[in-house]
């Protein structure tokens, strides 16, 4: 087993947990398992009668799992989190934690193809049997879709260009790796910013590969249903895309936002926000782990609806 250390340093970790509000015999969810850094510390809170499941859909973050019999772990991806719950039994849980940034450990592995740091394949699967790689992407997909990923998921002005560019290179040559792609797109990169700019195409690509905003909708979609009434749900952003999901969710139970009301007016959302203000790391934290640096810590609780 791995020290969760080597693998990834947890980001927030005691607010997570905190937020949490644990109880000693509850039933969790860690959905993002990771190094398992965030799982150890619940079950550091669980008596013998609670319990923990924990999902990831890397295989490599099997070596990472603790023996400790109040712990579950499941090889998938968190999207299908009411299928598994109803699969073991379980219809309710007293909260479920999600860490939705990429771990340390995937930049670290050039062979991932995650990080623009060194070469290797261009990947980015989290799931290594997943089908589509960023390769398959930057060599199949049309013009305006790159434009229209590059732009929404990586906040890049210039989208149409670096589409354009890659389109027409590609004619020439196929895109199989991180350094091809970093020779193609260069030219478009801003002057003193070049780390930036490919930190956000990089980022683009990834969210596109493993449909991260849609896998995150269907969690909380399922989140919300499965927790108990004053159950928490506890998630960590890195993306305004992201953050944006899980604030209209803790606001109103549902991804989009919108608040059902009632014939008096009375808002039905089954959720309320723990805390008002989005919950940052300190400077201490970001010297220690540059990782936390874009960090949103959002705490909601599920309201027991009464019939109006």
């Amino acid at each position: 087993m791995n020290e969760a250390g080597c693998y990834h340093v947890p980001v927030l970790l005691n607010e997570s947990i905190e937020g949490l509000a644990i109880l000693p015999k509850g039933t969790y969810i860690d959905v993002t398992f990771g190094g398992g850094g965030h799982s150890r510390a619940i079950l550091s809170k669980l008596d013998k009668d609670g319990h923990l499941y924990g999902f990831d859909q890397d295989k490599e973050t099997e070596n990472n799992i603790p023996h400790d019999d109040r712990f579950t772990f499941i090889l998938s991806n968190f999207r299908f989190l009411k299928n598994w719950m109803r699969y073991y039994g379980v219809e309710k849980v007293d909260g479920i934690l999600a860490d939705l940034g990429v771990s340390s450990h995937h930049f670290d592995e050039a062979s991932r193809g995650f990080s623009f740091r060194q070469d290797g394949p261009l990947d980015m699967r989290m799931n290594q049997d997943g089908e589509k790689t960023a390769a398959d992407i930057v060599n199949t997909y049309d013009e305006e879709k790159l434009a229209q990923i590059f732009y929404l998921y990586g906040e890049i002005k210039n989208s149409r260009r670096l589409a354009a560019l890659i389109v027409s290179d590609r004619k020439e040559k196929m895109i199989n790796t991180v350094e091809d792609f970093i020779k193609v797109v260069t030219p478009l990169l801003g002057r003193n910013r070049e780390k930036k700019d490919l930190a956000k195409i990089f980022q683009a690509l990834r969210m596109e590969v493993n449909q991260e905003l849609d896998a995150l909708r269907e969690m909380l979609d399922s989140a919300v249903e499965i927790l108990k009434p004053k159950g928490r749900l506890v998630v960590l952003t890195y993306h305004s895309l992201e953050d944006r999901i899980v604030k209209n969710m803790m606001r109103s139970g549902r991804a989009d936002g919108i608040v059902e009301k009632d014939f008096y007016g009375n808002l039905l959302s089954p959720m309320h926000a723990v805390n008002s203000k989005v919950i940052l790391p300190d400077m201490e934290e970001e010297e220690r782990n540059p990782r936390s640096r874009s960090a949103k810590l959002r705490i909601g609780e599920r309201v027991e609806m009464k019939n109006h």
